[in-house]
């Protein structure tokens, strides 16, 4: 009996898996597949006589049941992390990218995208400035550095790039340059050049070292090159994914020390503290590896070379394929020189053919902050390799994705040096516009993280490097949790500059795209709805939050931007009810490039979602005058400290602020007006000739609402919560602050707007003026004050704040600068 069940239990699982996949062909437009009908058959067949048989086909059936309820159960735990069963929108990636800085989080290094392969990196200390209380080794991106400036001044994403750190009295010129050759990625060379800002401290001492590291489960191999003096000279390796090499360097300058390291690590994410715990004090003076302290390992994983000079003085390493059998010199001296003086040359001219900055009349400074800005952008490239920790309803706990690498910009190399969603399709407004190749390969890495059900997980946090930098309490990641389908908006910019002329290669690959897309979008139109027809409602909110002004919105990226104050099912959001238009539209557009039959469907859900008398009845607020959310609200709460219980000792009792509310909350508009209300006009989807248009246009210029002199800010003064603290550690972070994404929109969508004939085409050509110079201005003003690009802006003085380098969407200020939305 038990036999016959686990067989129709399996039966029953294999007619589930059908199911779900004809739902998935039927998404992606296949209606023919070959669902045949069968009719019942009458049985003759009575039941077992007596009570005997009767229990024993009862108690068989329900053994039947168990395992048929097991076996469908566990097909439900598996959901979150199994991949969607389709062509995966990746195929093998070309030469050219198969090395890069792919290495945000450190300060310096390179990386292939092999799987498990080599990572090289860069770590430095200034003797003079050792204290007792640490050597102030720099590895890590770390903004309690306290560099004064840090980040790639040119970066063409593919070829070289040149960057500069400054750290107290040195300038640390690090560059890479790449030549193609042979089978394996080709060779490249670094240099590092240390130079005293001042010429009162030429003869600083730094302490300069340089590593290869091998990822956690490895296969490559690493050989110490030692020489007869005990000096190590080299390091040789072998690996499935690169084959032979070779890496020696060479100095020139005032080099009085050189040390090295050959040992064994636990992983990347310990290279700091492994070198820490390595180094010495000899002659009483001098700071190096103690090489005597190698493991005796036919197999190290981490081989460290170290040299002590003073500055100035300059450091070339030189990586070697052996499958590169037409190599006529290294690039080295005045050879890498040379090639480095060329791809400068190169990306100046391209940079102006790009944004035509010079023509628009910037002047030098002006286009020396725009070329930073990009190129922090494309050197913030990452390349990674892991599996998410991720949850659904149905997993008692937290499982691991599929292993799968990511290849994606990261918003800062400092504090969030890994990939977030709709941050990326943000980015690749920049990024597509530089190179849409390399844009391609990024959404493709995206899409293919996609798993069964259509979810994307938003944060992805892949390997022990990226791992070491996230609290506990964002490692996992929840598969109702969605956030913002921008990549669409990277994708439909693409997908219009192909029109004219589309490829054999883009044609196959949006073929490839398709499914996921459509998988993707049924995703948020299954699992985001609203209760009433036409409306949407992110998941993630926790209604039982104590400690918390309004509980947060992670999900729609504006985490503390205030919703309705008591989380419920009747909630209705703006932005998201907006992202779903565009996204229908975007869908329909992209699938009738492509000669799609299914388009339709999308076209039809984007003009009920577009049309402007329902989103008014739904989200406009006569009394306030502006679009906005819906939910059970009251604005009468605050943070309060509980009292103590009577005779309770104050230690024994938490003091921590929990919230209070004052009044019932009540079914209606949620009165915070601020971004949110904008999202209509942000993505467009108000007619040109509708006249809420001309009020929102009013408002952008009020000061008392949103305008200042750097930009609007993300919540009106007179809303309640302005500025309020979320909790009593966490200061307002969508509440006040100048965000530079969201005012791209806004410019981007006046542009728009100024094109279109309509009543208040110069009223936008005339707000897009003000608000452009506002933003360019400041950006630019605070980069140059403080050496950095913020996460955002005080919307009182306009100072960066927030963290820093932050060259995520911050560097949108490059297209508003060309004007080239």
């Amino acid at each position: 009996m038990l036999r016959g069940s686990v067989f129709v239990a399996t039966g029953v699982y294999s007619m589930v898996r059908a199911r779900q996949r004809r739902l998935e062909r039927e998404a992606n437009g296949d209606h023919h597949g070959d669902y045949r009908k069968t009719k019942k058959e009458s049985s003759s067949t009575d039941p077992p006589a007596g009570s005997a048989g009767r229990i024993y086909l009862l108690g068989g059936l329900g053994g039947l049941l168990a395992v048929i309820y097991f076996v469908y159960q566990g097909y439900l735990e598996t959901r979150v992390n199994t991949p969607l069963d389709y062509p995966k929108v990746v195929r093998d990636g070309s030469q050219e990218r198969y090395w890069g800085s792919y290495r945000p989080g450190v300060y310096f290094g390179m990386k292939t995208r092999a799987v498990r392969d080599i990572n090289t990196g860069l770590m430095w200390f200034l003797p003079r400035y050792v204290q007792a209380g640490g050597l102030g080794l720099r590895h890590w991106c770390e903004q309690g550095d306290n560099l004064q400036q840090f980040g790639w001044n040119k970066h063409d994403g593919v070829n070289f790039g040149l960057q500069h750190i400054l750290d107290r009295v040195v300038n640390i010129s690090t560059s890479f340059v790449k030549r193609p050759g042979g089978s394996n990625g080709g060779d490249w060379s670094n240099r590092i050049s240390v130079q005293p800002i001042k010429k009162k401290d030429s003869g600083t001492e730094v302490g300069l070292l340089y590593y290869v590291a091998l990822e956690e489960g490895s296969e490559a191999h690493l050989i110490p090159e030692i020489g007869v003096d005990g000096t190590l000279e080299g390091i040789r390796g072998k690996s499935a994914g690169l084959g032979g090499w070779r890496l020696w360097w060479t100095a020139t300058g005032d080099v009085s020390h050189q040390f090295h390291l050959v040992t064994i690590t636990p992983g990347l994410h310990t290279l700091t503290d492994t070198v820490l715990r390595s180094l010495r004090l000899f002659d009483g003076k001098t700071i190096g590896l103690e090489s005597s302290l190698s493991r005796q390992t036919s197999q190290p994983n981490f081989i460290v070379f170290q040299i002590n000079a003073k500055s100035p003085v300059t450091l070339d390493i030189v990586f070697e394929s052996d499958s590169n059998m037409e190599r006529e010199e290294s690039l080295v001296d005045i050879h890498y020189t040379r090639a480095l003086t060329d791809w400068v040359d190169k990306f100046d001219l391209r940079f102006e053919q790009t944004f035509h900055l010079e023509n628009k009349k910037f002047n030098s400074t002006a286009i020396n902050f725009a070329q930073a800005a990009l190129s922090n952008m494309i050197g913030g490239i990452g390349y990674f390799h892991g599996s998410s920790q991720v949850k659904s309803k149905y997993n008692n706990v937290p499982v691991p994705y599929w292993d799968a690498p990511l290849y994606t910009a990261v918003p800062s190399r400092s504090f969030f040096p890994r990939g977030f969603l709709w941050d990326e399709g943000f980015h690749n407004l920049l990024i597509s516009k530089w190179d849409r190749d390399i844009s391609a390969d990024i959404l493709g890495h995206w899409m293919d993280l996609m798993n069964s059900e259509g979810w994307i997980p938003r944060e992805q946090i892949l390997g022990r490097e990226a791992r070491a930098k996230v609290p506990d309490e964002f490692v996992v990641q929840h598969n109702r949790n969605a956030n913002p389908p921008t990549l669409l908006l990277t994708l439909h910019r693409i997908v219009g500059g192909l029109k004219e002329d589309m490829s054999d290669w883009w044609r196959e690959y949006l073929r490839r795209m398709w499914p996921r897309l459509v998988t993707w979008y049924g995703w948020f139109n299954t699992t985001q709805v609203g209760d009433v027809r036409g409306t949407y409602r992110w998941r993630g909110r926790n209604s039982s939050a104590l400690r918390e002004l309004n509980p947060k919105t992670l999900t729609s990226g504006l985490d503390d931007y205030p919703r309705a104050s008591h989380p419920t099912k009747d909630e209705r959001h703006l932005d998201l009810r907006c992202w779903m238009a565009l996204a229908s539209r975007l869908m329909a557009d992209i699938g009738s490039l492509l000669k799609r039959t299914d388009y339709r469907k999308f076209e039809s859900t984007a003009n009920f979602l577009y049309d402007n008398a329902y989103l008014e009845h739904r989200h406009w607020s006569q009394t306030n005058q502006a679009f906005l959310d819906w939910g059970l609200h009251t604005d009468e709460v605050s943070l309060q400290r509980p009292k103590p219980p009577q005779g309770a000792h104050p230690r024994q009792f938490s003091q921590e602020k929990i919230r209070q509310t004052m009044s019932d909350p009540q079914l209606g508009f949620v009165n915070s007006y601020g971004y949110v209300s904008l999202f209509p006009f942000l993505l467009e989807i108000l007619e040109p000739d509708n006249p809420k248009l001309e009020i929102i246009m009013k408002d952008l210029l009020n000061p008392d609402l949103l305008f200042t002199p750097y930009g609007l800010r993300s919540l009106a003064k007179n809303a309640p919560m302005y500025m309020k603290k979320n909790t009593e550690h966490d200061a307002p972070y969508w509440r006040g602050p100048i965000w530079i994404n969201i005012n791209y929109l806004a410019i981007r969508a006046l542009n728009n707007y100024a094109s279109k004939p309509g009543p208040y085409q110069t009223q936008a050509a005339e707000v897009y003026k003000v608000l452009r110079n506002a933003v360019v201005s400041n950006v630019m003003k605070e980069y140059y004050r403080t050496g950095y690009i913020w996460e955002q802006y005080n919307d009182r003085t306009g100072e960066g704040q927030g963290c820093k380098p932050f060259t995520g969407w911050s560097a949108l200020t490059v297209l508003i600068m060309g004007e080239t939305y």
